[in-house]
């Protein structure tokens, strides 16, 4: 059985302010988290705006280097002391999808040769191969080469720069693909295409995801494993079934009695205190 991830006293601390009036902000504080499986899986890691759930993506991605403990994907120490893979090792194994599309992509330039442009530098492609992996990475989200080729991002609409965004995160083949609030800046009606795309890629194509979400009801939908973050911690972590349908933690609680059904009317609440 394999660690897909394990987190061992991760803590990331900022300081801020000059010399003497420095005020340290703890975004990580003592994380732990540990999902071991024989096969892939979905980890959502949900909370509140300033929860610490980016910082712990920014962490696990390498953009941001813990202050203590370390990060251990698919049996490899990814961050922290002991970190292992090289970073073309590491881009091969662990693969980002972020929150804007349209960041992800500059208007001057054709999306296909960000597609290209990782075939080659990150897998290590030569040109034949790298036309059939982006090709067959297109594929794998419902497009092809033909749909992009020479197209730039203002000729695509937000859900289908984000299906741009997971097929080039398929390239390099990773393991883990780790998505920072993927479908927050897509239209609605949309959203599920993503959300159904992460679960055929888990079942068919053996892709674990780590899900950063704000979003309960998409969590519980798409998950194995939840761990919920409250100021830098995680409050509570488990079974998605078990977190979502029996929370142990106050927090949690109140998290998903925010969530509007269509049972009772609903009323804003004012922001969860820590």
């Amino acid at each position: 059985m394999a660690v897909i991830l394990r987190t061992e006293g991760l803590n990331k601390d900022y300081r801020l302010g000059g010399f003497g009036r420095a005020k340290i902000i703890t975004a990580l504080d003592d994380v732990n988290i540990n999902v071991e499986s024989d096969r892939p899986v979905i980890i959502s890691v949900v909370g509140e705006s300033g929860s610490g759930k980016t910082t712990l993506a920014k962490t696990l991605l390498r953009l941001v280097e813990p202050s203590a403990g370390r990060a251990i994907v698919y049996d490899k120490v990814v961050a922290g002391k002991g970190a292992q893979p090289s970073k073309r090792d590491f881009m091969k194994s662990v693969q980002p999808i972020f929150q804007n599309p349209f960041e992800a992509f500059s208007r001057y330039r054709p999306v296909d040769a960000y597609l290209f442009e990782t075939a080659d530098r990150v897998a290590g492609l030569q040109a034949k191969e790298a036309e059939a992996s982006v090709d067959h990475a297109l594929v794998a989200v419902g497009l092809d080469l033909a749909d992009v080729r020479g197209k730039y991002s203002n000729q695509f609409s937000g859900g289908e720069l984000q299906r741009i965004s997971i097929a080039r995160a398929l390239i390099p083949d990773p393991s883990l693909i780790v998505a920072d609030e993927p479908v927050s800046m897509i239209d609605a009606s949309r959203r599920m295409i993503i959300i159904n795309l992460f679960k055929r890629l888990r079942d068919e194509q053996g892709r674990s995801f780590l899900y950063i979400t704000h979003d309960l009801a998409t969590a519980y939908y798409i998950s194995d494993f939840v761990a919920v973050m409250n100021k830098g911690r995680v409050v509570e972590f488990g079974a998605a079934r078990d977190v979502m349908g029996n929370p142990q933690h106050d927090y949690t609680r109140l998290l998903l009695s925010s969530i509007p059904t269509t049972r009772s009317r609903w009323r804003p609440r004012s922001r969860i205190a820590g």
